[in-house]
């Protein structure tokens, strides 16, 4: 099925953080509603955004086209109010899926962060097309804190394949962040939600990450797991024979396992640890 694009004007850009975000993060940022990559574990399926829809999550894509100008406006706003300013992007989108490359609203909104930067900017994608922001990204970095965080679920392409067909093959992600931890930007390895993985997980990731955080289906949906019931997950893992990795406190096991190839303060777990910021740059 064909994607529908359309161009709205947002109100804002800036959504001030809570529930979920709300550790340390001020606000969310998101280029467009919707995201091609539709995952199928995706918990925004779950939230009123798509709720209200009359096509499928992944069949449609709003795309922001005043986001830049909103994010001048907005920042000058908030440092008028020396408030400050420390931003998770995305949380309901992926910045970088496929309709970037011709749209580029999110490097637009770049662009103007490196003219009124934030104090913190995190970036969440499982989009190999954040290297084509480089320059940017290491213009921004000499002026505050920033973070590329990659979505790694899995090092298995064929499980990728059941969750998330349609997102970026594992290598590419690999090759992506590597190329951003070269070029002196910090990066994470967001193995969220945990999918099934292989014992040498950790050491495709060991020397390329600053450091590592853990989520799972269970405790990272929102919804204490309920979102990634209603999403038919368990029975996604019953079916392919994966159901040993549905549990409660899986997230305990894999953060012990990793904490053998990482440093244990480099191993971040679930929501109390999803902020993580430091004056001193890790390089």
């Amino acid at each position: 099925m064909k994607v529908e694009l359309k161009n709205v004007a947002a109100k804002k850009i800036l959504t001030e953080a809570k529930g979920y975000l709300d550790v340390g993060f001020t606000h969310s940022l998101n280029p467009y509603s919707g995201c091609v990559f539709a995952c199928r574990y995706c918990y925004v399926r779950e939230l009123p955004i798509q709720k209200f829809r009359d096509l499928d999550w992944g069949n449609w894509v709003d795309m922001k086209t005043n986001a830049a100008e909103n994010y001048r406006n907005e920042m000058l706003k908030l440092r008028k109010k020396n408030k400050a300013v420390k931003i998770f992007m995305s949380s309901a989108t992926d910045p970088y899926q496929p309709i970037e490359r011709d749209a580029q609203i999110t490097r637009s909104v770049m662009e103007q962060m490196v003219e009124n930067p934030p104090d913190f900017l995190q970036i969440q994608t499982r989009g190999p097309l954040v290297t084509r922001d480089l320059n940017l990204l290491v213009q921004l970095n000499e002026k505050c804190e920033v973070w590329v965080s990659m979505t790694l679920e899995t090092d298995r392409e064929d499980v990728k394949r059941i969750f998330a067909p349609l997102a970026p093959g594992i290598q590419r992600r690999l090759e992506a962040l590597r190329e951003i931890h070269e070029a002196g930007i910090s990066t994470q390895a967001a193995i969220s939600p945990v999918l099934p993985f292989t014992p040498d997980f950790p050491k495709l990731l060991n020397g390329w990450v600053d450091r590592v955080w853990i989520d799972t289906l269970s405790i990272g949906d929102g919804s204490l797991g309920k979102r990634s019931e209603r999403l038919g997950m368990p029975q996604l893992f019953q079916e392919h024979g994966f159901i040993d990795w549905y549990k409660s406190d899986l997230h305990l096991q894999v953060a012990h396992y990793f904490k053998k190839f990482f440093p244990q303060d480099k191993v971040l777990v679930s929501r109390e640890e999803a902020f993580f910021s430091t004056s001193v740059r890790q390089k």
